[in-house]
């Protein structure tokens, strides 16, 4: 039987079918073919309990909030769409701190900030160049 029902787990193990049964209280016939058709189809057990949920994070259990941060270089906004660090589908190159260029581009950007220069420096940031 399981093998014509292949995708049917709950047949593959013929101890655990159910009794067929019929609903009381039909109309003349109806529970007749209600345990014909359960001949043709065999009703399964009961399915397997749920697997138990992953344990729960304790409130603290991860740390204090007030910690040092774990990424000290990278930007609050990495990850978003939109400000400084990597958006999605990029590579984030961290720029090393005595970076002439980075530092030049930084200075010009404080003394004439635009948006051509902050475009620059946000390019010049995420991809190195």
């Amino acid at each position: 039987m399981a093998k014509q029902y292949s995708n049917r787990s709950d047949l593959r193990n013929p101890a655990e079918k159910m009794a067929k049964t019929a609903v009381p209280g039909q109309a003349y016939g109806e529970a007749g073919a209600q345990l014909a058709s359960q001949s043709v189809v065999p009703m399964g057990g009961s399915p397997a309990p749920a697997p138990a949920a992953p344990p729960q994070v304790m409130p603290g259990g991860l740390g204090s909030l007030a910690r040092p941060t774990e990424r000290p270089n990278e930007p609050v906004t990495a990850g978003a769409s939109f400000g400084p660090g990597p958006t999605p589908g990029t590579q984030f190159v961290v720029p090393k701190e005595s970076d002439a260029v980075l530092n030049e581009l930084r200075g010009l950007y404080q003394a004439y900030p635009s948006s051509e220069l902050a475009d620059m420096l946000d390019s010049y940031v995420r991809e190195g160049y």
